[in-house]
């Protein structure tokens, strides 16, 4: 029994392209948690997975120059929205280093969401779920939803000339269903970017 199981992921796993992301339940019409909890930790001993962190593994893409390639923090959280049907934004430090407003990539990157709080251990780093609003969930635009997310980071009155300039070219049809729902003050300084 415990054999099949672990063929039946493999193969599933095989036919995957490279980078996929899978959790345990990807795999509940395979057989019981049990059988395959020890199928996956079977084949994390052989290598064809890697374990990324608790319950998610993936059989990471090879690159010829730098070898073992594994998924990046905002590609897990993606893909752990994505098994949720939830949504998050990124937020804080994290939001700010997705808009090149800082190169410094947190350790504890900290997305708002619809779904239940939790944190995920990936290697060093910590990807945090917090529970928020709708509100804060509902922006559509890829730059003003982390542009919203960054000004109330720094927030009202330490907004530079150079933070603001990085904020600039987001659709105009996103802009403006994202401006209502900002704070009054971020609203300003969004409506003067664009």
């Amino acid at each position: 029994m415990l054999e099949s199981v672990e063929i039946q992921i493999y193969e599933k796993i095989k036919k995957a392209r490279r980078g996929t992301l899978f959790f345990v339940d990807s795999f509940a019409l395979v057989g019981n948690a049990k059988a395959v909890n020890k199928a996956l930790e079977r084949l994390v001993k052989s290598g064809e997975l890697y374990r990324v962190a608790t319950g998610i593994y993936v059989r990471p893409m090879e690159d010829k120059i730098m070898g073992i390639v594994f998924p990046g923090i905002d590609e897990i959280a993606k893909a752990i929205a994505k098994r949720d049907k939830a949504r998050i934004v990124p937020t804080g430090s994290y939001a700010m280093y997705k808009l090149d407003l800082t190169t410094q990539v947190p350790l504890n990157i900290v997305y708002y969401t619809d779904a239940s709080a939790r944190k995920i251990k990936v290697g060093k780093q910590t990807i945090t779920f917090k529970k928020a609003s709708a509100k804060n969930l509902s922006a559509t635009g890829d730059i003003s939803k982390l542009a919203i997310q960054t000004l109330r980071t720094i927030g009202q009155g330490k907004v530079s000339d150079n933070e603001i300039n990085k904020m600039k070219n987001e659709k105009p049809y996103h802009l403006q269903h994202d401006l209502k729902l900002a704070p009054v003050w971020i609203r300003k300084i969004i409506g003067q970017i664009n």
